[in-house]
């Protein structure tokens, strides 16, 4: 009796298991994720300690040190006023994460809310805000950022504020549809049936089960605010030098690419792992979320 009543209780154990807790173990089960997870964490140590982590002031400039080659005193080199590129380059990393995560948490903040209105309300409401999403969809993604910077004027803020809002019909057109899906679920039949207003639907019913797939798009969409910050930063429009950014260390690289190519390298490479490490998580977190997925 013990022997046959076993299986049972496993079978019930693993259905009440909590969805955060087996998508994490989904997660660990990725390799790919979990590299990812390891260097998104890590850049976001060396940015949060980069005063403590960096060896030197990344804008202090010395005339006898301008374009040294990678030594011991300053392993990857230095740059054209002699300011130290680790230095930079870790200081760098507060710049574009700060601008990947405030930009994409705009994003959410804005088209989250305008999501669910669409896609809950429907009607004239619903045809508005989906002709304003696909306007603005229309311009590509970079060009509509970089009118948005322009017109706001060069600063690392604005430029958060433009790759917000650039990103935020992304996330509008995806509430909406991950809404419309939804709310035609029994469980919301159901709440409306015993009388729940239709705010509370919206916010208890049908907001926290569309959360998963908002997650893997705000993942990835921190990798391409990263990209933006940086040809933002690369065309005057984003940090401000003497200020470091990845993007405006690319810039001050291209007229000596030849003489000091590890001026370029480095902060290419961070872009590159950062953008990478990103996708790679997001990747992760969609196989992990997807319940059609063990």
């Amino acid at each position: 009796m013990t022997a046959t009543a076993l299986p049972e209780v496993a079978v019930r154990d693993a259905s009440e298991e909590n969805p955060w807790a087996r998508a994490w173990r989904r997660l660990k089960r990725r390799k790919g994720a979990m590299v990812g997870l390891a260097v998104v964490v890590l850049f976001v140590v060396v940015a949060v300690f980069a005063p403590w982590v960096a060896p030197y002031d990344p804008i202090a400039t010395s005339w006898s040190l301008v374009r040294k080659p990678p030594s011991w005193a300053h392993w990857l080199g230095t740059d054209e006023v002699g300011r130290d590129v680790l230095s930079r380059v870790i200081w760098g990393a507060r710049a574009s994460l700060s601008a990947g995560l405030v930009s994409v948490g705009i994003a959410l903040g804005v088209g989250v809310p305008l999501g669910l209105l669409a896609g809950y309300a429907g009607g004239w409401v619903d045809s508005v805000l989906s002709r304003i999403v696909d306007a603005m969809l229309a311009v590509p993604f970079l060009i509509l950022a970089i009118a948005l910077a322009a017109f706001l004027g060069p600063s690392l803020s604005n430029a958060m504020i433009a790759i917000g809002v650039t990103a935020t019909p992304i996330f509008v057109r995806l509430t909406r549809g991950q809404t419309l899906a939804a709310k035609v679920e029994d469980y919301v039949e159901a709440a409306r049936a015993v009388g729940n207003p239709h705010w509370r639907i919206a916010l208890r019913h049908v907001l926290p089960n569309i959360v998963p797939p908002l997650l893997v798009q705000a993942s990835l969409a921190i990798a391409g605010a990263i990209i933006a910050e940086a040809a933002l930063s690369f065309l005057g429009l984003g940090q401000q030098p003497p200020s470091p950014s990845w993007g405006s260390m690319l810039n001050s690289a291209q007229r000596f690419i030849a003489q000091a190519p590890w001026m370029a390298f480095w902060p290419g490479f961070a872009i590159f792992f950062a953008v990478l490490s990103f996708n790679l998580l997001g990747d992760g977190l969609r196989d992990a979320l997807d319940p059609r997925h063990k």
